[in-house]
């Protein structure tokens, strides 16, 4: 089994999963109960139990036990580490593909200018 070191190495292997995905957009629109979940994603309680037992060790969701009702929600600051490293990777990406933007109309620019010289 792998191990992972940091808390964005086990957000990220939570969020590789489409259905947990798919939990925390759910759970954006308010909270839940695992049998929502489960009825919403087509599972069964106990695959639902798992998903959200993996989304909390990650610090995505937090969940809080009224008699026999296990309602979920979003953790404090969920995702808040995870959007700056992307964020920062996003601007990164963006000026790199904007400099190449600009090479690339220099490069047509040239063209032009020596298919007028001939």
């Amino acid at each position: 089994m792998v191990q992972y070191s940091s808390r964005l190495d086990v957000s990220f292997a939570a969020l590789s999963d489409a259905t947990r995905r798919g939990v925390i957009e759910q759970l954006w629109r308010g909270d839940a109960t695992i049998t929502e979940l489960a009825e919403r994603f087509q599972m069964t309680l106990t695959g639902m139990k798992k998903h959200v037992g993996v989304l909390e060790q990650a610090g995505l969701v937090t969940t809080e036990k009224v008699g026999r009702v296990r309602t979920c929600r979003l953790g404090q600051g969920a995702l808040d580490e995870e959007w700056t490293w992307l964020e920062r990777y996003r601007r990164m990406w963006t000026a790199r593909f904007d400099a190449l933007d600009k090479v690339v109309e220099e490069l047509k620019r040239k063209e032009t200018d020596d298919g007028r010289k001939k």
